[in-house]
């Protein structure tokens, strides 16, 4: 049974590390959440420094399913 849970807008485990793994889908969705969370230095940076995000961000979602880290 696939991990339920947060993710990229709650849409599940499977999904959100197949939105993941594809790096433009990865650096859009991490500034929609950043934004959704009123964190706009978060966005701004991951706009700015986006492949050091996109691995990060990779690695929370397979290991935690949420964007915890640098979100």
């Amino acid at each position: 049974m696939a991990k339920s849970g947060k993710g990229y807008f709650n849409v599940g485990y499977i999904l959100s590390v197949i939105l993941a793994i594809i790096p433009v889908t990865s650096v859009i969705l991490g500034i929609l959440v950043r934004i959704q969370n009123k964190q706009y230095l978060g966005a701004i940076l991951n706009f700015l420094l986006a492949p050091l995000f996109y691995i990060v961000d990779l690695i929370t979602i397979i290991l935690s399913n949420k964007l915890s880290f640098l979100a």
